[in-house]
């Protein structure tokens, strides 16, 4: 009985490995499903059928990833339009958040329209990334207005949404924030969250932004252009970063950083080898952390062996791009939204 117990055990064990292996993908399919003037940096699945973006022009929306089909509105605020580059969701709200002077975000409200929720103003403001923890708890990371990171986090679903004071943070830098390029600054596993800068710090939570501790990481900074663009974490322990400089896109010498130990030391990764500057980076389901994508305006790259090396799967450039499943995943960027198809 001990020796079947043994066998069944080893044979559990056999499968999810076999599972958790790089998928190796070779070669990528890619069918534009959304065509408009627009610039889109932001998008998220609602559930396993719907997708929703939000980008430039005050465009926002969704699309049906079953049926393909579209719907888009248009949000003004009195006579300007915003631009947003941060959106997330709990279980039954949508929301957007804009950048620059004032900062706008919308929820869900109980008619079916937007609804204001947080308002900030100042010659400073401009706010990068939205995400949620759960149902009731979100936060929302922004450049420095007072003397550090803006951060505002709410604790009731969405209704109202408070700023952490510097005190509550790490010492800050000057003129630190974070690049509003793809709605990656911000990771979270569990009650574990990873904030990505602008001068190459990571900002860690193991509490729910309750209280943080920060990173230094060995990206490059020498330049406002530089920084992280955007981290990932497959689990509390893998995570990888990306960005480099858009201003150089081929430089990729300290432009991609790795953790194992959950973001409490980075380590270079794929050092001066491609890819250069991409401005999203994430894991592919189901790889065992093996497998990442990086998407940018300079094309598609693709790691089956945690980000060591990279090959490139595509020139057509992106701006962002999330999983549906460990084979599918959907892109936004200048002009459209697109449906990839990994072989």
């Amino acid at each position: 009985m001990r020796y079947f117990i043994f066998l069944a055990a080893l044979v559990f064990l056999a499968g999810c490995q076999s599972r958790l292996k790089s998928h190796e993908y070779t070669s990528i399919a890619i069918e534009t499903v959304f065509e408009d003037s627009v610039s889109i940096r932001a998008i998220t699945f609602l559930d396993d059928n719907t997708l929703a973006f939000a980008g430039s022009g005050g465009v926002y929306g969704t699309v049906d990833v079953t049926s393909g089909r579209v719907r888009s509105n248009v949000m003004k605020y009195h006579t300007s339009i915003p631009e947003f580059r941060a959106i997330g969701h709990t279980t039954n709200d949508f929301f957007m958040l804009s950048v620059a002077n004032p900062a706008l975000l919308y929820k869900t409200g109980d008619a079916g329209k937007m609804e204001l929720v947080y308002k900030e103003e100042g010659e400073k403001v401009f706010y990068d990334a939205l995400k949620f923890w759960n149902d009731q708890e979100g936060i929302a990371i922004g450049d420095a207005t007072d003397g550090c990171l803006s951060i505002i986090i709410t604790r009731d679903g969405g209704t109202t949404w408070n700023k952490l004071s510097c005190s509550q943070l790490p010492e800050p830098i000057a003129n630190e924030g974070a690049f509003a390029a793809s709605n990656t600054n911000i990771d979270i596993i569990g009650e574990h969250t990873w904030v990505a800068t602008s001068v190459g710090r990571v900002l860690f939570s193991a509490d729910k932004g309750l209280t943080w501790k920060v990173v230094k990481t060995p990206i490059i900074n020498t330049t406002d252009s530089q920084g992280i663009y955007s981290i990932d974490f497959y689990d509390k322990k893998n995570g990888y970063g990306i960005g480099g400089d858009y201003t150089q896109p081929n430089l990729n010498k300290a432009n991609k950083i790795v953790t194992t130990d959950g973001g409490g030391t980075w380590l270079p990764a794929a050092d001066g080898k491609i890819p250069g500057y991409k401005s999203c980076v994430q894991y592919i389901p189901n790889s065992g952390a093996e497998d990442l994508v990086a998407v940018g305006f300079t094309g598609i790259s693709y790691s089956n062996d945690r980000g060591a090396t990279w090959s490139e799967l595509s020139k057509e450039g992106f701006y962002t791009i999330r999983f549906l499943n460990e084979n599918t995943a959907y892109a936004a960027g200048k002009n459209r939204i697109a449906r990839l198809t990994f072989e």
